[in-house]
């Protein structure tokens, strides 16, 4: 596998800078006049700024106002950051050695970032924490989904991490808290095809061959809830929540299933009642057994009242 080349620019707030292709055919005299045609949304002041300020780069360096166009060439840059909401929630740290660093990630943080979520995600929050630079996520967990995350600390490590997960070779179970259905028999093993599209939030049972299961168990039950355990066989983008709601106890808190609801990013009340609970896995560079436990509890079996109040305004 073909290395990347190394961005020129360091990181900046935990960020590494975008790459960004010149095409091979083009009239532009200059980058700057070719990032104000690619970057419609960024005003020419803004672009100036990135460039008196340094934040725009080539291998050769930072680049000039009026450095000129290279059809081929590829330039790295540092955008202007929106400006976003606070997570006020932690992070805790589960275990760290010197491959690894497992944490405990809140509900509504999200996890790398992307979109609205820039540096109020896991990812940068733990590299600037922990002046951690080469620090990659080995997997994805929902924005509103709390529990375990594990980070790759080097990155000659991350690609045996990272294909862990790709290979199923995870052993992942989860937590729930959704109503109790009398007539519904458990155990049971949910099968279905799944698909997300670009674009669209929510992802979709469709008919055809099942791409998704999901082992179902109920733990325990009280006042009409249920706290269940979840076996993912797969990993299809919103799995458990889509299979629980095929089940008729959709997970308490679900904003998108099974009716989609718009919450505002300052909402941090009544969230999911999902809970990524163990990782268990033969570690590829120690070649020992690994399991790692959360340490977190879902406020609506712990503590009812509390998360279902909306003045209490706090996620657990």
């Amino acid at each position: 596998m073909r290395r990347k080349t190394p961005a020129p620019l360091p990181q900046r707030f935990g960020l590494d800078p975008a790459r960004m292709r010149l095409p091979e055919t083009g009239s532009w005299p200059t980058v700057r006049a070719h990032l104000a045609d690619r970057l419609p949304l960024v005003t020419q002041d803004v672009i100036d700024s990135m460039f008196t300020e340094r934040r725009i780069a080539d291998l050769s360096g930072p680049l000039e106002l009026d450095a000129p166009y290279v059809p081929g060439g590829v330039v790295w840059f540092h955008r202007e950051l929106p400006v976003e909401v606070p997570v006020p929630f932690p992070i805790g740290v589960v275990h760290r050695d010197e491959h690894l660093l497992v944490v405990d990630k809140p509900h509504f943080l999200a996890t790398i970032p992307r979109g609205k979520h820039i540096q109020e995600t896991a990812l940068v929050k733990l590299r600037r924490q922990y002046d951690l630079p080469d620090l990659s996520a080995a997997h994805r967990l929902d924005r509103v989904t709390a529990g375990l995350m594990m980070f790759v600390i080097n990155r000659s490590d991350r690609g045996s991490y990272q294909t862990l997960f790709r290979d199923r070779l995870v052993h992942k179970e989860y937590e729930a808290v959704a109503p109790v259905n009398p007539g519904l028999v458990l155990p049971t093993t949910v099968r279905s095809r799944i698909l997300k599209e670009r674009g669209v939030i929510t992802a979709q049972e469709v008919d055809g061959p099942p791409n998704a299961e999901t082992e179902v168990e109920l733990l325990e039950q009280r006042d009409g809830l249920g706290r269940y355990r979840l076996r993912p066989k797969t990993g299809r983008t919103h799995q458990l929540r889509l299979h629980l709601t095929r089940l008729g106890i959709p997970i308490l808190g679900d904003d998108f299933y099974p009716v989609l609801t718009e919450r505002p990013l300052d909402d941090f009340t009544r969230p999911l009642q999902l809970l990524a609970r163990t990782l268990g896995f033969t570690d590829p560079i120690t070649g020992e057994e690994r399991k790692f436990s959360s340490r977190l509890a879902l406020t609506a079996w712990t503590d009812y009242p509390s998360w279902a109040s909306d003045a209490s305004r706090r996620s657990r």
